[in-house]
């Protein structure tokens, strides 16, 4: 039987996982272009880039590169990691299927099947943001702990109890990832950063802003591949002007930033 390789993260927008985001892949590589793979692969424009925007946030590098002026508004071609994951992932589907064909006959009778057997284990968020990153710095301070995460050339701080800490095993080095909810990140435009109690604030470039009455929401290109989406209210984006290029800041607190562990 086949089995499919899914990709542990569920966004706040209808998902696209697994299989689907290897074959949007592939349809970029044959098209050239992002929007001609999102039709050719049966998705819109959006959730295309919401589907890639979420892949380079979790494997840390671009899979993807696109120049204005293309083919179909906008030219796109995969990068060597891109194109290294596709083969990885076919490769891990199909050994994920001899070991299903292997499995199945011990799960005779019980109800489980080999997909339900990876899938339920596998981590599953409502979080519109997951990044990956790396524990940096580590400060105690009576029941809470900040953790210092190092994301590409960024950091970001979350709060966490000391028993968090215990049960995720947290040290300097540890691989993480990051969820936050686009709700909890909050926007200021700008070159220079705002003076804030706020113990995140990453600076970046709007990516997109899509106004959808009566919210709005707002992907910001952090570098690096990395993205950060925020939504806010349709008021809010109109009175910011808020428009692809533009510098501005995303900003959240630390105690709105969750780790999770592979």
């Amino acid at each position: 039987m086949a089995i499919e390789a899914r990709v542990v993260l569920k966004t706040d927008a209808a998902p696209v996982v697994g299989r689907e985001r290897i074959a949007l892949l592939e349809a970029v590589a044959r098209q050239g272009s992002i929007s001609a793979g999102a039709r050719e692969a049966g998705l819109s424009y959006k959730a295309a880039w919401d589907a890639l925007d979420a892949m380079s946030n979790l494997f840390g590098t671009p899979l993807v590169v696109s120049q204005v002026g293309g083919k179909s508004g906008g030219g796109a071609r995969l990068t060597t990691a891109g194109e290294r994951a596709i083969a990885a992932f076919r490769r891990l589907e199909a050994e994920l299927g001899r070991i299903a064909r292997a499995v199945e006959p011990g799960l005779a009778g019980t109800g489980i099947s080999p997909l339900s057997l990876f899938s339920g284990f596998a981590m599953k968020t409502s979080a519109r943001n997951a990044l990956r990153g790396t524990v940096r710095a580590l400060s105690l301070g009576g029941l809470s702990v900040e953790v210092e995460v190092e994301v590409g050339d960024r950091l970001i701080y979350a709060l966490v109890t000391q028993d968090s800490l215990r049960e995720l095993g947290l040290f300097e080095g540890r691989a993480v990832i990051l969820l936050i909810k686009a709700p909890f990140v909050m926007l200021a435009v700008g070159e220079t950063p705002p003076v804030t109690s706020v113990r995140n604030c990453i600076s970046g470039i709007v990516r997109r802003c899509e106004i959808l009455s009566p919210g709005a929401e707002v992907t910001l290109d952090i570098g690096a591949g990395r993205s950060l989406v925020a939504t806010i209210t349709a008021t809010s984006a109109e009175s910011l002007g808020l428009q692809p290029g533009d510098p501005a800041h995303a900003m959240f607190d630390a105690g709105h930033v969750i780790l999770a562990i592979d």
